[in-house]
């Protein structure tokens, strides 16, 4: 094991990817030290087929951990092959996200649940900007729901909740089975097959998976309903994807809302917005499926190393440029 000072940790995370090295992300080689105030991570090498027999494939509950080219994920697309599913793709597109929709809906319609039926939902204050329509593939459909403008990203993090639940339950749940939220500034890059279906599905962080409890962002405001106590909490979900069968994810939109509107007639705001409201949810009401950082994933010094990047954040990554090279690469 090496042990790293935490005020060196950036650096070499940095070092560590430019040397090809391989991170172990599961959490359970990761251990503090309280007294010296440093984390001890296991550096683990190898070639990739004994990367990927390293990688956790189960959660301390039984559910499956996915990563994509897992022999678990090719069982679990085999199970779905000869069956008939409808799957919505669920994105809020306003203001000045909307400038990401088009790149969003192409590279869904490469790599999102390729060969299956799906039907887009694209929630926006800008139903123009999808003139012409973004050309479809056979069995994909797109559905335009117009919404009101939400002008800044906390109004609209406090409100995607509310408009979930809201549109889940006026028309997706008599169209699909299932139903995946997506944030609009995101990008396939790689299939993302069946292996993602199941009840109630959520992300792992990937700038905290692997990474000990304590560093959470948690809600840490007692008298806020997204409240975690220290010692609750498995993983940090990602608000960036999460889905599952239409009455489990419009029950957990519908929870979300209601705690965050609750908070809001207090005069609270949870630190992390709806993803905190989300994580306590998914504490209550542990997912039965959890995928991988491959399904949402961005360059940054502390992200895991993953076999394969899926899905990654545009804006996140964005978020770190300088403006030249936001403007170079349509940020």
């Amino acid at each position: 094991m090496v042990l790293f000072p935490l005020c060196k940790l950036l650096s070499d995370f940095l070092r560590w990817r430019r040397a090809v090295l391989k991170v172990d992300t599961h959490p359970l080689p990761l251990s503090l030290e309280a007294e010296s105030g440093s984390v001890v991570r296991d550096i683990v090498v190898g070639s990739v087929e004994e990367q990927q027999q390293r990688l956790p494939l189960e959660t301390s509950w039984g559910a499956p951990l996915v990563w994509g080219d897992s022999n678990g994920s090719a069982w679990r697309r085999a199970e779905f092959a000869h069956r008939s599913i409808r799957t919505g793709l669920l994105t809020l597109a306003v203001g000045p996200y909307g400038h990401f929709l088009r790149r969003f809906l192409s590279s869904a319609e490469l790599y999102f649940l390729p060969g299956n039926t799906v039907v887009y939902y694209v929630l926006t204050d800008s139903p123009r900007a999808l003139d012409p329509p973004t050309p479809l593939g056979p069995g994909r459909e797109l559905r335009v729901v117009p919404v009101a403008e939400m002008p800044g990203w906390e109004h609209l993090a406090q409100g995607r909740m509310a408009l979930l639940a809201a549109t889940i339950k006026d028309s997706v749940r008599h169209e699909v089975e299932y139903v995946f939220c997506m944030d609009v500034d995101q990008e396939l890059v790689a299939p993302v097959g069946t292996e993602i279906l199941g009840e109630l599905v959520a992300t792992l962080h990937p700038e905290l998976y692997g990474m000990p409890r304590h560093t959470f962002p948690y809600e840490h405001e007692p008298a806020s309903l997204a409240h975690v106590e220290e010692d609750e909490g498995d993983y940090y979900y990602t608000s960036e994807l999460y889905g599952g069968l239409c009455a489990d994810v419009y029950a957990m939109a519908q929870a979300c809302s209601q705690l965050i509107l609750q908070d809001q007639e207090k005069g609270l705001r949870a630190r992390g917005l709806e993803e905190s409201y989300l994580n306590r949810y998914l504490i209550n009401r542990r997912p039965t499926c959890v995928l991988s950082p491959e399904y949402s994933w961005w360059d940054s010094a502390l992200a895991a190393d993953v076999p394969t990047r899926r899905v990654v954040s545009l804006g996140r990554q964005c978020d770190t440029l300088e403006p030249q090279k936001r403007q170079e690469q349509d940020c």
